[in-house]
């Protein structure tokens, strides 16, 4: 008798994810590939291959390729890079639409977007039918509550009516596009992407968190073909008159390969009544109660269930596949790296659960533009993996962090220490303010040297960014109890390996000149980046010293 031997479960991947929103407001188009200057930057590939990527998110997008119906579509663009990522054995996850609307002849409540966007994908298709892995529309969900709910994006739309039929569109159209897909490629993968969190309330809004939890499922039921006259939105459908079209998708359903699980530190959300509690900007509500919403984390005395509670929600529900499709935190430094980490362990723990989660994906390789007000007005950057500040992109310690993570090789020491949103500082609202701990060195800290006074500013920050540090008074021994990771001096060091700031003269009166906290985080997530060089504060902020360049 022959026994069978277990089968060695492949694995966890690293995929990464480039930003590349092309969506459009009254004010026109903002292409987020244009404004990190990836659009002309074809080199940006083999930097991700460095990571040790195995797949990468990566445009196609309809706007952006085929702009005019009808039109032959431009393949300069796409034809160099994906031949490029092929050389490079990196697997391209091709997406059509990225919280877009289609070109400017069609719109998401357009009767002909989904066929129109069909057509587009069967182009695409044909010309690259070695790729098996598509997501033909980014989080619709999301992209419909921003464009037809809350009236961010085009067509600007605000009503329940608009919300559900932009969605509705979306799934065919991510119906039409896998249909045209697999005529060319029977064996392609629909890796289909969406923001999940679980939304928290106080007990007055308590209809609206249930109405939130129930609809925050929606695209992939639609998809899956579970939305039948037994689903709890079956009702809602029936007064908006849109069962037809559900039964229509419920008789030919479109369920994902995998799941693409999109969870940021927003996602989970609390609904106050209570709004005196809050500032005026989280002040909502729907036509019946007006409330506060507010990242949960910030609230809740119990830490919300967050990413590893997502992936179990997800597994529980469809036991499909998971991918972790977008891990970014846009904070400093040390806090994206805890983000990332944990991440990656959430994944690495819930596999050892017996959930199939086959990537966690390093997203914002080349960070974002303007997400600060939701794409809706200033292009303010977020780095990213790669930091292009200076115009050229600069690894971070992301790109090292993301390295080692799949090879279980050591992490940057920051990473001991829990991230803010697993501190008791991270309440804001509703309770007591809660001072930021002293850290107790009990690894490699940073070792602060210069003036007690001096000292004082970047101490102030280590401690509210939870970095171990030590502080040793300029000329004095070495403290060998407690090897550093780096050290920060205030004052320069001629020669020195190490990252070093210098006041600079500060001028009777002007305390502008003295150095901010803004400018000492800057410096910080340099020097968590392994930046080397000597430095000064001026008035605006950071900037090298004449006497010595900064070595990357």
């Amino acid at each position: 008798m022959t026994q069978a031997c277990a089968t060695t479960p492949s694995p966890l991947e690293l995929w990464g994810g480039i930003e590349c929103t092309v969506n459009r407001t009254r004010d026109g188009y903002r292409d987020q590939t244009i404004l990190s200057g990836h659009h002309n930057r074809i080199g940006d590939l083999d930097l991700f291959a460095g990571l040790g990527l195995r797949a990468l998110r990566y445009p196609v997008l309809w706007e952006r390729t085929q702009a005019t119906p009808g039109a032959t579509p431009d393949w300069s663009w796409a034809d160099a890079r994906l031949a490029r990522l092929r050389d490079l054995g990196i697997r391209p996850i091709v997406g059509l639409v990225h919280h877009g609307s289609g070109p400017h002849h069609t719109n998401l409540l357009d009767p002909g977007f989904a066929n129109g966007l069909g057509q587009f994908a069967g182009l695409v298709a044909e010309r690259f039918d070695w790729v098996e892995d598509w997501t033909p529309v980014n989080e619709p969900l999301t992209t419909a509550r921003f464009s037809a709910l809350y009236g961010h994006w085009y067509p600007h739309e605000r009503s329940e009516h608009a919300f559900w039929r932009a969605l509705i569109n979306q799934i065919d159209a991510t119906r039409a596009a896998m249909r045209a897909i697999r005529r060319v490629n029977p064996a392609a993968r629909l890796i289909q992407t969406e923001d999940l969190g679980r939304t928290h309330a106080s007990a007055s809004v308590a209809a609206q968190a249930a109405h939130d939890n129930l609809r925050r499922w929606a695209s992939w039921d639609l998809l899956c073909g579970h939305v039948d006259r037994h689903h709890p939105l079956w009702a809602t459908f029936a007064r908006l008159g849109l069962c037809d079209r559900v039964c229509r998708i419920a008789d030919d359903p479109c369920p994902p390969d995998i799941i693409g699980l999109n969870h940021y530190l927003t996602s989970d959300r609390f609904l106050d009544h209570r709004i005196t509690r809050y500032p005026a900007h989280l002040h909502g509500g729907n036509d019946k109660l007006v409330f506060a919403d507010t990242e949960a984390v910030r609230v809740l005395d119990a830490v919300p269930g967050g990413l590893a509670g997502a992936i179990r929600e997800v597994w529980e529900r469809y036991a499909i596949p998971i991918a972790i499709t977008e891990v970014h935190n846009g904070s400093t430094r040390d806090e994206q790296l805890r983000w990332a980490a944990e991440a990656w362990d959430a994944a690495a723990v819930a596999r050892d659960d017996g959930i199939d989660v086959r990537a966690v994906t390093a997203w914002s390789l080349l960070g974002s533009y303007g997400w600060n007000t939701l794409l809706t007005g200033g292009d303010t950057y977020e780095p990213g993996v790669f930091d292009l500040s200076s115009g050229t992109p600069r690894p971070t310690a992301l790109a090292a962090l993301w390295r080692a993570l799949p090879r279980g090789e050591p992490r940057h020491p920051v990473t001991a220490e829990p991230g803010w949103w697993r501190r008791a500082n991270r309440l804001l609202y509703g309770a007591s303010t809660v001072e930021a701990p002293c850290v107790p060195v009990t690894g490699r800290p940073l070792l602060i040297v210069g003036e007690p006074d001096d000292c004082a500013l970047v101490a102030d920050a280590c401690a509210r960014r939870a970095l171990q540090h030590v502080i040793r008074t300029s000329g004095t021994a070495s403290d060998d109890a407690h090897p550093s990771w780096a050290v920060f001096a205030i004052k320069p060091a001629p020669g020195a390996p190490y990252f070093t700031i210098d006041h600079g003269p500060v001028p009777t009166g002007l305390a502008s000149h003295l150095p901010s906290p803004q400018s000492v985080d800057a410096a910080l997530d340099l020097l968590i980046d392994g930046a080397a060089g000597t430095w000064r504060f001026e008035a605006h902020g950071l900037v090298p010293a004449p006497s010595r360049a900064m070595v990357a």
